[in-house]
């Protein structure tokens, strides 16, 4: 964020806290409606308010400390994998991470911590009944989010997870996260849940199936509020048959 006068900060503060909760408020209305990418756009938003960045610069651009050339540095490293994301910071060796970020120790703990909080979350979903599902049937996946943990961590630990590291928004923040199942080739949203968790969570998703039978290619994505870069999107497969006459030939009256 540009640095304003002060006696502006305040009014600043004000409306980057109102502004995340303005924003729920708009994904809501919008998935009401069933708009698909402006939903994802204001879920998009929240985090570059949180965050003080644009969805364009870098993720590791959220780390504190980190200016372009470290992030440069970082980009242009030749190890066995690329440094892509913040988590690739915590997979680097120590001598190498110190030769790239080149920072004091006092500030390569503000690092660690921003780091160690950033959540690393493993999705994974079932659709149920996926081989009888029939044209206006009620589709029902259950979308399981798990957070990878240490096994030694000390119970102030587990109660700092799930703490949001963004040291330019003006407030304490929990992370949360959004789960949208939508066809993006029609911009529609079929159902949306919001999710808060700090180990483990189940989401159920439900919506109508299409009226007209065939193959459909959804998405199911994994929205935080919070953080750029962390966002996953899976392609589900379902697979939609004409609807059984059965309960039409069941309303028929006789003469």
């Amino acid at each position: 964020r540009k640095p304003i006068p002060a006696d502006l900060r305040v009014d600043q503060g004000i409306s980057l806290k109102e502004g995340i909760n303005l924003i729920q408020a708009i994904v809501d209305v919008v998935s009401s409606n069933g708009w698909l990418k402006p939903a994802l756009a204001a879920m998009e938003l929240s985090q570059m308010i949180v965050q003080g960045l644009w969805n364009k610069d870098h993720p590791l651009k959220q780390i504190p400390h980190f200016d372009e050339d470290i992030i440069k540095r970082c980009v242009d490293y030749k190890g066995e994998e690329p440094i892509e994301s913040v988590l690739d910071i915590l997979t680097l060796e120590d001598d190498v991470r110190g030769s790239l970020l080149q920072l004091s120790d006092e500030k390569m703990a503000d690092v660690a911590v921003f780091c160690n909080n950033y959540p690393n979350i493993d999705v994974a979903y079932e659709v149920i009944d996926r081989e009888d599902v029939s044209s206006g049937d009620l589709v029902k996946i259950t979308v399981k989010l798990e957070r990878e943990l240490d096994d030694d961590l000390t119970e102030e630990e587990l109660d700092a997870i799930g703490k949001v590291s963004a040291p330019l928004y003006p407030a304490d923040k929990k992370e949360s996260w959004w789960i949208v199942i939508g066809d993006a080739s029609k911009n529609s949203l079929l159902a949306l849940k919001r999710a808060n968790f700090i180990q483990n969570a189940n989401v159920n998703l439900e919506f109508l199936a299409p009226e007209e039978p065939g193959d459909y290619n959804l998405s199911l994505f994994c929205m935080s509020d919070s953080y750029l870069g962390c966002d996953q999107e899976y392609s589900v497969e379902l697979s939609v048959s004409a609807a059984s006459d059965s309960d039409d030939d069941s309303d028929g009256s006789g003469d």
